[in-house]
């Protein structure tokens, strides 16, 4: 008897579920889709880059190669004072330029007599690649390496022997400093330099010199983990100036001459039906140049041009590379972190409050009639559950209500991006009283899109997909 009236109770409550929710395919992959390396990569947004050689002590952006390395003697050395900074700033990680062009290396590599261990800093036994390595780990902040593929010191540069030698080093950056989560390759390559006293110009088949197939197999090798810029995994943006392309795809046609005419151009709004996912990463310095000059020192950005950085940036899907020179004490100049915590300051301001956490919010359209792909799930605080239309419906609308009385000055949107990239327009309306008026509108979202609603005070906001490639994913909505 108890047997039956389980049944009973069984078949009833199945039979209160709709027949749509039951069987609901999940939506399938479209075109290229990030990694998991990519996906971390995303999801660490922005972060610093350390420019900091013997350029900081000649006064100079590019070394000629042939700077001797008793210039390099920092008086006050304190990589735990850059990471300390960077992270109270909100940024995630440390990419190091452990050699730029100059050739100047900031470890004792056994391959070169050009690196710290010939400095007086420290008598010749400090090593900054370690002590930043070991900052990360403490403040918990991921680790990244520059090596430049352009050596201006390098006797034997644009010979076969120089790519046995550069390989060399990146085997010892990625062997010897514990997990490395980004190597960053520099597009700049071949020109005039010391070369060991040759003193001469040398031009390289970018192309085809660096053989870069197998020095990217070293690092899928030795760091796992890491992503590539300028290689096969991340892109740069086409400008140094801070800003993605309004339209940002993270889709590429991987292989093309990457910084030639309007490849530029592509490279800042990437291709909309690219082959290789790709996505931009910003580079930008908080002062005019990469390193550290005196003369800059009233030239820092403000807080405000930071913040103006961050929405044209990680707010249009990019990641942003913040760089922070440290000056001829190996510190952060006070200007630098004035302004860096300043910026911290706006973004809490700006963004501490979201007013659709939890919001109710609805669809005209959702997949199957299904709660598991219903508009709740934009305001729920998952960064894995979200709205998803039918097959083959590419447009639809997405309501959120929100507190009355409230200024609004952001939107914040994400797609769930694990599954591709489809977004090709949208609209945002306000509704007063009973009337809905635009207030925004973007081409694409990605993984995440910042616009602003410039104070609009409304009880509701209707976001409207009015074109994608495929059944649009939105995993989340905010609003500030």
């Amino acid at each position: 008897m108890k047997k039956i009236c389980y049944l009973n109770i069984l078949l009833s409550a199945l039979l209160l579920i709709p027949a749509c929710q039951k069987d609901v395919t999940p939506p399938q992959a479209y075109g290229p889709v990030p990694d998991e390396n990519q996906m971390a990569w995303h999801e660490r947004e922005q972060f610093a880059f350390i420019h900091f050689t013997t350029n900081t002590f000649t006064d100079k952006e590019w070394g000629y190669g042939d700077e001797p390395e008793s210039v390099f003697n920092p008086t006050a050395f304190d990589a735990d004072q850059w990471v300390r900074i960077a992270k109270e700033a909100g940024l995630t990680g440390i990419v190091l330029t452990c050699k730029h062009h100059d050739g100047f290396c900031l470890w004792p590599s056994d391959y070169t007599e050009h690196s710290v261990k010939n400095s007086p800093w420290m008598d010749g036994k400090g090593d900054v690649v370690k002590a930043v390595s070991d900052a990360c780990k403490k403040y918990g902040l991921f680790f990244g390496v520059y090596l430049s593929p352009w050596d201006r010191n390098f006797a034997r540069y644009a010979f076969p022997e120089y790519i046995t030698y550069y390989r060399n080093q990146l085997t010892e950056l990625l062997t010897k400093y514990g997990e490395v989560s980004e190597v960053w390759f520099d597009g700049a390559n071949g020109g005039d330099g010391y070369y060991g006293g040759a003193r001469e110009m040398r031009k390289i088949d970018a192309g085809k010199y660096y053989d870069w197939e197998n020095t990217y197999a070293i690092v899928s090798k030795l760091a796992p983990k890491a992503v590539m810029f300028g290689g096969p995994t991340i892109r740069w943006c086409g400008n140094e100036r801070g800003f993605a392309g309004e339209t940002n795809w993270n889709t590429y046609n991987y292989g093309d001459t990457m910084y030639q005419g309007d490849v530029i151009k592509r490279l800042n709004s990437g291709d909309e039906n690219g082959a290789s996912w790709l996505p931009a990463e910003v580079d930008v310095s908080i002062r005019p140049g990469w390193f550290y000059h005196a003369k800059e020192d009233d030239r820092v950005k403000s807080p405000e041009t930071l913040f103006k950085i961050y929405l044209e940036s990680v707010g249009r899907g990019s990641s942003l590379i913040l760089n922070l020179p440290p000056d001829r004490r190996g510190v952060l100049h006070e200007n630098d972190v004035r302004s860096l915590l300043g910026w911290k300051k706006l973004l809490n301001e700006a963004f501490a409050n979201n007013l659709a956490a939890g919001a109710k919010a609805k669809a005209d359209k959702w997949r199957g009639k299904s709660k598991l792909y219903a508009a709740s799930n934009v305001t729920d605080g998952k960064k894995d559950t979200y709205w998803a239309t039918d097959d083959g419906v590419t447009s639809g609308t997405l309501e959120i209500t929100l507190p009355k009385g409230k200024t609004l000055n952001y939107i914040l949107l994400q797609e769930y991006i694990r599954l591709g990239q489809r977004i090709k327009s949208f609209t945002v309306e306000a509704k007063k009283g009973d009337k809905w008026e635009p207030v925004a509108e973007g081409t694409t979202i990605g993984y995440k899109r910042i616009l602003p609603l410039n104070g609009v005070e409304a009880s509701a906001l209707r976001i409207n997909i009015t074109d994608a490639k495929a059944c649009p994913l939105i995993s989340n909505i905010e609003v500030f």
